[in-house]
């Protein structure tokens, strides 16, 4: 069980001119480490990777392996709707130190439960030395992996576990239920952490642990010490941030509240665009409430 906990799906920071700016990743990496995430990922959709090429996704990969400098285990977003393209990301993943693959649903090609397996399948044994990690998320890929499918996937040894972002909170009560409690379960929506883990979940890849790290693990490090009132108590304190930090496309929000707090510029590249001005009016009185800006 290496992931679990407060897992920041890491951004992404762009330069004026849209190229990777590695001094802020840096800085970045170092702010969620320091609060005291318990892992991160690398290149997934809150690091805006469909707008990577092949060769900036390795490198991004590689920095947030190297800068980590294994204080914490980190997840390479490996997935894309091009088996072949997902396998050459696993390799190199592994090759480059990752301590799992993160392989999203395959979206826009709409494969069946079958073509799921099969792809599913094909990259894990591609690698078989690096753990695999399922996500789950038919807002964006259309198709869902259900229960029978992740059951058959798990016998396959390196796919030890699943992202969820279904934001069913009955979906790890039945992957629990047919998988059992040691395919591990991570929430891929914020504003169900502490009901996910109360679920059978382990912990949550979230964009909001980009903004209040320290809040997000301690969410965690409450709910293992059994604290369930000062766990509920931050989540219901950080609800509010959850919530406009998906008032638009993620993760554009999320750019947004750090470009304020000073921690990267406000750029996305296209066809993401930056938030409006309504939706920013919204984020700043978040953000003042919770006194980060």
């Amino acid at each position: 069980m290496l992931f679990k906990g407060s897992i920041p799906a890491v951004i992404t920071p762009f330069e004026k001119n849209l190229e990777i700016d590695f001094d802020c990743l840096k800085k970045h990496i170092d702010y969620l480490i320091s609060g005291d995430s318990h892992g991160l990922v690398s290149c997934g959709t809150t690091g805006e990777s469909p707008t990577l090429n092949h060769d900036e996704h390795k490198k991004v990969t590689e920095f947030i392996i190297k800068q980590s400098k294994g204080r914490v285990p980190v997840m390479a977003g490996c997935g894309s709707n091009s088996t072949e393209e997902s396998i050459d990301l696993v390799k190199h993943a592994f090759k480059s130190g990752a301590n799992g693959a993160l392989l999203v649903s395959p979206y826009y090609n709409k494969p069946t439960q079958n073509g799921l397996y099969m792809h599913f399948r094909k990259v894990a044994e591609a690698c078989p030395k690096l753990p695999i990690y399922l996500y789950n998320i038919p807002g964006r890929s259309i198709v869902s992996i259900n229960s029978n499918t992740i059951n058959r996937l798990k016998k396959i040894r390196n796919i030890v576990g699943v992202k969820d972002a279904t934001g069913d909170l009955t979906t790890p009560l039945d992957v629990r239920d047919v998988c059992g409690k040691n395919f591990y379960q991570l929430s891929g929506e914020d504003s169900t952490f502490l009901a996910f883990l109360v679920s059978g979940g382990i912990g949550c890849i979230s964009v909001t642990a980009n903004v209040i790290p320290k809040v997000c693990s301690a969410i965690y490090e409450l709910w293992k010490r059994r604290k369930i009132d000062e766990a509920m108590n931050l989540n219901f304190l950080s609800y509010p941030l959850n919530k406009v930090l998906f008032l638009e496309t993620s993760p554009a929000p999320v750019k947004y509240v750090l470009s304020k707090m000073k921690k990267c510029k406000n750029i996305l590249r296209l066809p993401l665009v930056s938030v409006e001005n309504e939706t920013k009016l919204k984020i700043d009185k978040i953000l003042k409430d919770l006194g980060l800006i």
